[in-house]
């Protein structure tokens, strides 16, 4: 039977049932701005009635729990949204950076450099025998070189960069993944009799989850998973289960976590490698397995899939675009070589090179491609005086004796070159083989002018045979080995002039001979600039202009640039929807919070209100008793 304690009861109740809907409002608003936060609210229903006559007597009301007011399908889409939009902000961010190192827009840069170069060459042609001249193809020449190799060296520093902040980040995935593990141990033990939800510990979760999508685009699954048992025997079908993963590859599983290797100990490049270690020992590499978020962006501006030998990456937008630059210059470099052997030395000494004298030529890394080309041997006074044509094809080799199909043997065979019946008048008889092995490991050839035949004025040059008188059609043999080089280097990080005329700019020659006047050298320079060579990257060969090479170049910067931007402006409103949408389910509201305020104040106030009721009625049935 209900009495008028059962009143009081009702009247405390309401009372406590306010003071905590009070006590949970200022909790959601004093945490309005909290990161992660997600707001509260108490769910209440009505306490178990008494049976009475004429019918059952409410008992008051309960507090059954405390919840967040939380949406998984909405959080999850907040999280890939996330783990897009730090991915397109760092990719936007880094090709813009990328972008301004190459101004041509502005007719400033290598572009530039290069017309002025050309400019330097035709100035040359028109004064053969003007030192000053000289002087100034020199500075021109440095100015450019300089200029490739500082834009190179300043991609191959934003690459380090991200390079060092991959480890920085992997480092920042383990530490939160540790936190994760522990967070989820402290969630077990504070609901492990279900009797209430650890809203707060769920909340720094949901901030951990959130920013392991941020950075690596991780994913969480809850209750029933099917995880890899390949990666770790712990991760089998289980009921209430937790574990985020990366592409599959679980990196907390409950409680636990598995951290990912990052490590550049073995790459002889410093390239850092990520690895997932199996609970076999096995390492799995992880660098083309992940995609997303912030550490996805790295991987794919630095290049992910990593070179066994080299270390160095073989993808990559700035991998790439130092290859590209690597390539150009390679192509310069050697295109300039080959017309500029043409001139006549008393001497040629090639590159430092590493290859293996036995092996094909154009089966090696050297870009020397079939055909012919012609040794030359020029008088004192300018005339040609021999002649021998040297043949390439896939079967020729550096190195052999007289006769063979070797560059020795061939420049070695005793022929009748002039068709004279002079044995003594022929190539073999002027020009000396010389081919050296260094401790290192490196070879280098050099072709030199018997001395006797020095002492009487005799000098030499290599011509390339052409097609079409197409500059890019030949041997390349003088080019790809650097012999009587005008450029030094091999590619954007070495190119420089000839450190012989960096140091005395007045050997520079103009013409095939050193007679006065003679300006062939320089005439076939300022026709380069107007023909396709072949400008290989990786396995693909460019046929382009020294111009249309570069603005392949920088075209390609600035339409990845510019899609870069597109997609960061299109994932940032994505993002900006996905992110109102989750704000309207679970952040804090201060006007509906002052509503819920106002609401409790009166609720506190009524049931006070009929405590205060029972409380006259019992002094009156005291009253009564007296």
């Amino acid at each position: 039977m209900a009495s008028i304690f059962n009143a009081l009861h009702i009247g405390y109740t309401g009372l406590n049932a306010a003071q905590v809907g009070i006590n949970t409002t200022g909790h959601n608003i004093a945490n309005a701005e909290t990161d992660g936060f997600t707001r509260q609210r108490v769910v209440a229903t009505t306490t178990t009635p008494i049976a009475s006559n004429p019918g059952q007597v409410g008992n008051g009301v309960e507090i059954q729990t405390i919840k967040r007011v939380f949406d998984n399908f909405v959080f999850d889409r907040y999280t890939q949204a996330y783990s897009d939009k730090e991915y397109s902000d760092f990719e936007k961010q880094t090709l813009e950076q990328l972008s301004t190192y190459f101004p041509e827009i502005d007719e400033v840069g290598i572009k530039a450099d290069l017309q002025e170069y050309y400019n330097m060459w035709q100035s040359f042609s028109d004064n053969p025998d003007n030192d000053a001249i000289k002087l100034a193809l020199t500075k021109q020449t440095e100015i450019l070189s300089n200029h490739i190799h500082s834009t190179r060296t300043q991609v191959a520093e934003l690459q380090n960069q991200l390079n060092n902040q991959i480890e920085v980040n992997v480092n920042e995935v383990n530490s939160l993944a540790k936190k994760l593990a522990e967070l989820n141990r402290s969630i077990d033990t504070a609901e492990a009799g279900k009797l209430y939800d650890a809203n707060d510990l769920r909340d720094q979760r949901n901030i951990i989850e959130r920013d392991m999508a941020r950075l690596i685009g991780a994913n969480t699954n809850y209750g029933q998973i099917e995880s890899n048992t390949q990666i770790h025997s712990s991760s089998n079908t289980i009921t209430g289960s937790y574990s985020m993963d990366i592409n599959g590859f679980n990196i907390v599983d409950g409680s636990t976590y598995h951290p990912l290797r990052v490590s550049n100990d073995k790459n002889p490049s410093g390239f850092y490698e990520l690895s997932y270690e199996r609970q076999d020992g096995i390492l799995i590499p992880m660098e083309e397995i992940i995609s997303g978020g912030k550490i996805g962006a790295l991987l794919d501006l630095r290049g992910g899939t990593l070179d066994t030998t080299s270390g160095v990456p073989k993808d990559g937008i700035l991998q790439n675009t130092i290859a590209q630059l690597d390539g150009f210059a390679q192509g310069l470099i050697e295109s300039t070589n080959n017309i500029y052997a043409s001139s006549v030395t008393t001497r040629m000494d090639s590159n430092a090179i590493i290859f293996d004298p036995n092996d094909a030529l154009m089966s090696s890394t050297l870009n020397v491609n079939a055909g012919t080309f012609n040794v030359a041997i020029y008088d004192i006074d300018g005339n040609e005086v021999s002649s021998r044509s040297i043949t390439i094809d896939v079967a020729t080799r550096m190195t052999g004796l007289s006769g063979s199909n070797s560059i020795q043997g061939q420049m070695e065979a005793s022929l009748d070159d002039n068709a004279d019946g002079n044995a003594n008048n022929d190539i073999d008889d002027y020009i000396d083989f010389n081919w050296g092995t260094f401790a290192s490991g490196e070879n280098a050839l050099a072709f030199s002018m018997d001395p006797l035949k020095e002492s009487q004025g005799y000098t030499f040059a290599i011509k390339d045979t052409l097609v079409d008188d197409r500059l890019g059609s030949g041997t390349n043999f003088a080019g790809a080995l650097g012999m009587n080089r005008f450029f030094d280097g091999y590619d954007a990080s070495s190119i420089d002039i000839n450190a012989s005329f960096k140091a005395n700019p007045t050997g520079i020659k103009a013409g095939y001979s050193s007679v006065a006047g003679d300006n062939r050298v320089a005439l076939d320079m300022i026709q380069q600039q107007f023909e396709d060579l072949n400008f290989k990257v990786g396995p693909v060969t460019y046929e382009a202009s020294v111009y249309g090479m570069f603005d392949i170049i920088a075209t390609e910067v600035g339409t990845v640039t510019n899609s870069a931007i597109t997609r960061q402006e299109t994932i940032s409103t994505q993002f900006n929807a996905v992110e109102m949408e989750y704000f309207s389910v679970s952040k804090v509201s201060i006007d509906e919070e002052m509503t819920n305020l106002i609401k409790y104040q009166t609720s506190y106030g009524a049931a006070a209100k009929v405590i205060t009721t029972i409380d006259q009625m019992m002094q009156t049935l005291l009253g009564i008793k007296q």
